[in-house]
C-alpha cells in the first residue's frame, strides 16, 4: 500500500529517530512503493528518564508496511546506528540487512545476545558494490569517522540521486583507508537531487584534528608517564584502541583490558585485522598484577562516567581486580556526550581524591578528536555534491538550523531546504521538496527486558517518587455492612519521617476516615470512587500542610 501522503512521481524521506536529537538514528526512504531503512539505532537516556536503559523509535509505521520493506542498510557500527536492530527484528520482518566490514561482526555479536530473534541474512557490501531494486540502484561511498568502515549511501532513482552521508569528518591523514572524495565529486557533477548530511558539529567553526595526530599525542604522553597508565575510550573506537596498543608497544608496556564491551571490541578488531598487536602484548587479568607499574597500560571502559563501567568501579574502589595506586595516571581519550558531563566529573573527582593524575582532552594534551565534521567539512561535502535539495539530519534542532545556514552559504536555495522533526515526511519530486505530513512516530522505552511497557506516565511517577516521595493510606472495610473495620493505617516513604510528625499523619488519617465513611454511606458504593476521593482530598490537604505533592496511593482491603 502506497504512502497516502505522497503524490504520483514523488518519493518520501523521513526519520523515525535522529532529528532533534543525537541518537536512535533511523531514516526511511520510500521509493517506488519500496521502503529502504537506513540505520536502526538506540538513544542512551539522560538522567530524567529514571531507570530506563535505552530509548528506541516507535516502529508502528514499519510494522504496518513491512511487506514493502526492501532491506535495512547500515552506514557504520556505532550503537546509535545499530543498537536498535535486535528490538526492530522482534517487531518487524526485515528481508535482509546490508552492512560493511566491522559492522557485520558487531551486528552478529549483538544478535547472538538475543536468542529469541530469527535473524535475517546479513549481506556484506564493499564500497564498489551496487544493488538493484525496482527502479532504484544503491551504491556506497567510503567516508572517514571514528570507527572503521563508515559508508555514505547513494540512491539512484527516477527523480535523481539521493545521497545520505551517514556520520563523517574530513580527515586528510586518516588512520584507516582514505575517504572516496572522487566519488563525491562524480555524483556532484552527475547532479545530486537531494543531500541528507550529518549536522552534529554544525555549530563548530574550527578544525577537527586528524585521528593520526591523536596517535602521536598519546605516544608522547606514554613516553613521559612513569607509573601505570589507565586509559578510557569508547569501545567502538577501533582506531584509538590500535593507537593505544601501538603507543604501549613503543614504550615497552603490556596492555590489560577491563570492561565487557572493550574485551568484545578487541576480539572483533583482531578478527577483522583492525587491531594488530605483537604476541603477548595483551595480557590477562591474572598476569597484570605481576607487572611493574611502568610496564603496564590498563585499557578500560567508562569514558562517559557510566556507573557500572570499569573506570567508575576503579574510582569507587569496588573493582575486583584493579585497585587505584598512587602514581597512576588516568587518561580520558574521549569527550563527554551531551548529558554525561556530570557522571564524568564525578569519576574525575573520585580519582583526584585517590591522588591520581587525570589527563583529559584540552590545550595541554590532544587525547581525543571528534568523529563528526565541523563547519568547513560540512561545506566541503555541500560544495562537492552541489545538491538541489537539502535535508540536515543527525542532530539537535539548533544543529540542523546551523547546517541549513551553511547550505544557504554554499548556494542551496532556502526554499529547497527542509529542517524536519522525527515523523515529518518530505515529499521529493525531480525539482522540488515539500512537507507532506506526518507518519506515526515517538519514543519507546526499554527497561530491563521490557520493550515499550514503560510509558511516559510511569516515568512521571518515578520522577514524582524521586522528588516528592510516597504517601499510602490502607483502609480495611466491609462492603456488605458498608462499615470501616479499622482506623486507616498510614505508610510514608521519602515524604515525611513518621516519628516526630505524628500530628500530621494522625490528621491525614482522620481526613481519610471521614471520606471513607462518607463514601460507604452513599447508596451506590464504588471502590474506584472511594480511592479517587481520597487521592483528591489528601493531595489538597498535604499540600496545604507541607507544600509538597507526594504520590498518594490508597489501598482498600475488603473484608466482607
Amino acid at each position: 500500500m502506497k504512502n497516502p501522503l505522497l503524490k504520483t512521481g514523488e518519493l518520501g524521506i523521513f526519520a523515525l529517530g535522529g532529528l532533534g536529537e543525537v541518537g536512535k538514528n533511523m531514516y526511511i526512504f520510500e521509493i517506488e512503493d519500496q521502503i529502504f531503512i537506513v540505520d536502526s539505532g538506540i538513544l542512551f537516556p539522560d538522567e530524567h528518564l529514571l531507570g530506563i536503559d535505552y530509548v528506541i523509535p516507535d516502529y508502528t509505521y514499519l510494522v504496518e508496511n513491512q511487506e514493502r520493506i526492501a532491506g535495512l542498510f547500515i552506514t557504520h557500527a556505532h550503537e546509535d546506528h545499530i543498537g536498535g536492530i535486535p528490538y526492530l527484528l522482534k517487531k518487524v520482518e526485515i528481508p535482509k540487512i546490508y552492512a560493511a566490514g566491522i559492522a557485520v561482526d558487531m551486528i552478529e555479536y549483538k544478535l547472538m545476545e538475543h536468542k529469541d530473534i530469527k535473524a535475517p541474512q546479513i549481506v556484506e557490501y564493499k564500497s564498489y558494490y551496487k544493488y538493484n531494486f525496482k527502479d532504484v540502484e544503491i551504491s556506497f561511498i567510503r567516508l572517514n569517522h571514528s570507527i572503521p568502515d563508515m559508508f555514505g549511501i547513494v540512491f539512484r532513482t527516477k527523480q535523481g540521486i539521493i545521497f545520505h552521508t551517514g556520520d563523517f569528518k574530513v580527515d586528510y591523514t586518516p588512520v584507516g583507508p582514505s575517504a572516496e572524495y572522487d566519488k563525491l565529486a562524480a555524483i556532484g557533477s552527475e547532479g545530486v537531487l537531494c543531500l541528507l548530511s550529518d549536522s552534529t558539529n554544525a555549530e563548530r567553526d574550527e578544525l577537527i584534528q586528524s585521528d593520526s595526530k591523536i596517535g602521536k599525542s598519546i605516544n608522547e604522553l606514554f613516553s613521559r608517564l612513569p607509573g601505570r597508565v589507565l586509559i578510557a575510550t569508547f569501545a567502538s573506537n577501533m582506531y584509538r584502541i590500535q593507537q593505544i596498543i601501538e603507543a604501549s608497544v613503543l614504550n615497552n608496556r603490556k596492555v590489560a583490558v577491563f570492561g565487557r564491551s572493550m574485551e568484545r571490541a578487541i576480539e572483533i578488531g583482531m578478527q577483522t585485522g583492525y587491531i594488530k598487536a605483537p604476541k603477548d602484548t595483551i595480557i590477562t587479568g591474572e598476569q597484570f598484577n605481576r607487572m611493574k607499574p611502568n610496564e603496564l597500560t590498563i585499557l578500560v571502559t567508562g569514558s562517559q562516567g557510566e556507573p557500572l563501567a570499569a573506570l567508575s568501579r576503579i574510582a569507587n574502589g569496588s573493582h575486583r581486580q584493579v585497585k587505584a595506586l598512587p602514581g597512576d595516571t588516568v587518561i580520558f581519550s574521549s569527550s563527554p556526550i551531551p548529558g554525561n558531563q556530570e557522571g564524568v566529573n564525578r569519576t574525575i573527582n573520585k580519582l583526584f581524591r585517590l591522588d591520581i593524575d587525570v589527563i583529559t582532552h584540552g590545550p595541554l594534551a590532544d587525547t581525543h578528536t571528534s568523529g563528526h565534521g565541523a563547519q568547513q567539512d560540512l561545506k566541503l561535502i555541500l560544495s562537492l555534491t552541489k545538491p538541489k535539495l537539502f535535508i540536515p539530519i543527525h542532530g539537535e534542532h539548533r544543529m540542523l538550523k546551523h547546517h541549513k545556514a551553511l547550505a544557504i552559504e554554499c548556494g542551496v536555495d532556502p526554499k529547497n531546504i527542509l529542517v524536519m522533526d522525527n515523523g515529518d515526511v518530505a515529499a521529493v519530486s525531480d525539482s522540488s521538496i515539500r512537507l507532506a505530513g506526518q507518519v506515526t512516530h515517538g519514543e519507546v522505552y526499554i527497561d530491563g527486558t521490557g520493550i515499550g511497557d514503560i510509558g511516559s506516565q510511569v516515568i512521571k511517577e518515578r520522577k514524582l517518587l524521586s522528588e516528592e516521595g510516597l504517601f499510602s493510606v490502607i483502609l480495611s472495610i466491609n462492603s456488605e455492612t458498608k462499615k470501616l473495620v479499622n482506623d486507616p493505617t498510614i505508610i510514608s516513604r521519602g515524604f515525611i519521617y513518621m516519628k516526630g510528625n505524628e500530628e500530621i499523619t494522625a490528621s491525614l488519617a482522620n481526613e481519610a476516615k471521614k471520606i471513607a465513611v462518607a463514601e460507604l454511606g452513599k447508596k451506590l458504593y464504588n471502590e474506584l470512587n472511594l480511592k479517587q476521593a481520597i487521592i483528591d482530598h489528601l493531595n489538597h490537604q498535604i499540600f496545604e500542610l507541607t507544600q509538597r505533592r507526594p504520590l498518594v496511593i490508597p489501598v482498600v482491603v475488603d473484608l466482607k
